[in-house]
C-alpha cells in the first residue's frame, strides 16, 4: 500500500502552523524517513496518516483512498504504529500488549496470545518474557515488544515515530540492524519520523528533508542527499563538511583503507 499526501497542511485555532503545504508520495514496500528538528512537523504529517492528526487543508491518501473516508479506529487498528519509548502498556503482560489489536479485532485470546509468542521470537525476543510486564524489561526489549506490538494486526503500512531515540546508542544500533531484517523479511511500507542523520540515512531508501513548517528542504536517496546537497542548509543538516564524511583512500599492506578527513579509518574497502 502506498501513501500520498496531497497539498496537506496544519493549522492549530491559535495560529499556530505546523504544516504549510506538503506533497509526498510513498511508495509501496519501502521505506521513507522524514528528517528534520524538533517542531519541523515531521510527527505531525506521520499522525496524519492515521487520522490522530486531521489536516485542516489537503487529503492523505492510502492507495488513492482519502484517509477521511475511513471509521478513524479501523484505520488505527490496520496500520502499525511503533513510538519513542515503546508506548507499552503498563498492567499488561507482553504476549497481552503484543495480542492487543487481533484481540480487539475478534481474534480469540489464546489463539492471539500463541501469535504473539511467534512475533516476539521474531523481533529478536525470547518467548519466555511473554509472562513478563513491561517494567521488568530493559529499554531495548521495551523497543522490541512494541514492533512486534506493531506488526501483529499484520499491517501493511508501518509507522515509526523516533522509535529508537530512548535507548543508548549500542542498543540503537541493535535494534535498527533488526529493524533492517525485518524490512528485508516482510516489505511493509515504512514511514519513519526521525531526527537522527545517521539513522535516517541507515534506515531510509529516501530521505526527506524537512524545514520549519514541513517545508521540504531536499528528497532523495542518502546517497543523493550527501553527494549533492540542494544547499548550504542541506549540506550542513546531512554533516556534509564533518570530517567523518570526508573520506579518502588510502594503501595499507595491499588493503585499501578508506580514511575520514582526521586521519581515522573509516572501513575497509572490498
Amino acid at each position: 500500500m502506498g501513501i500520498e499526501f496531497r497539498a496537506v497542511g496544519k493549522t492549530y485555532p491559535d495560529g499556530t502552523v505546523a504544516v504549510g503545504s506538503f506533497n509526498l508520495s510513498v511508495p509501496s514496500h519501502r521505506t521513507v524517513a522524514l528528517l528534520g528538528s524538533s517542531g519541523c512537523g515531521k510527527t505531525t504529517l506521520l499522525r496524519m496518516v492515521n487520522r490522530m492528526v486531521e489536516p485542516t487543508s489537503g487529503a492523505v491518501l492510502i492507495d488513492d483512498e482519502d484517509v477521511r473516508e475511513r471509521d478513524p479506529v479501523k484505520l488505527r487498528r490496520s496500520i502499525g504504529y511503533v513510538m519513542q519509548a515503546g508506548g507499552l502498556l503498563p498492567h499488561r503482560t507482553v504476549e497481552d500488549n503484543v495480542a492487543t489489536v487481533p484481540v480487539l479485532d475478534g481474534v480469540p485470546r489464546r489463539q492471539a496470545r500463541d501469535a504473539a509468542a511467534a512475533l516476539l521470537e521474531r523481533v529478536g525476543l525470547d518467548p519466555a518474557l511473554a509472562r513478563r510486564y513491561p517494567a521488568q524489561l530493559s529499554g531495548g526489549q521495551q523497543q522490541r515488544v512494541g514492533v512486534a506490538r506493531a506488526l501483529a494486526a499484520e499491517p501493511n503500512i508501518l509507522l515509526m515515530d523516533e522509535p529508537f531515540g530512548a535507548v543508548d546508542p549500542i542498543v540503537r544500533r541493535e535494534l535498527q540492524d533488526e529493524m533492517l531484517r525485518l524490512q528485508r523479511e516482510l516489505g511493509k511500507t515504512v514511514l519513519l519520523v526521525t531526527h537522527d542523520v545517521d539513522e535516517a540515512f541507515r534506515l531510509g531508501e529516501q530521505v526527506v528533508l524537512l524545514k520549519r513548517h514541513a517545508e521540504v528542504a531536499q528528497i532523495g536517496t542518502p546517497v543523493e542527499l550527501l553527494a549533492h546537497p540542494a544547499d548550504d542548509f542541506v549540506r550542513s543538516f546531512v554533516g556534509g563538511d564533518r570530517a567523518d564524511r570526508r573520506l579518502t583512500v588510502q594503501d595499507v599492506d595491499g588493503r585499501r583503507v578508506a580514511v575520514d578527513g582526521d586521519g581515522r579509518p573509516a572501513g575497509v574497502l572490498a
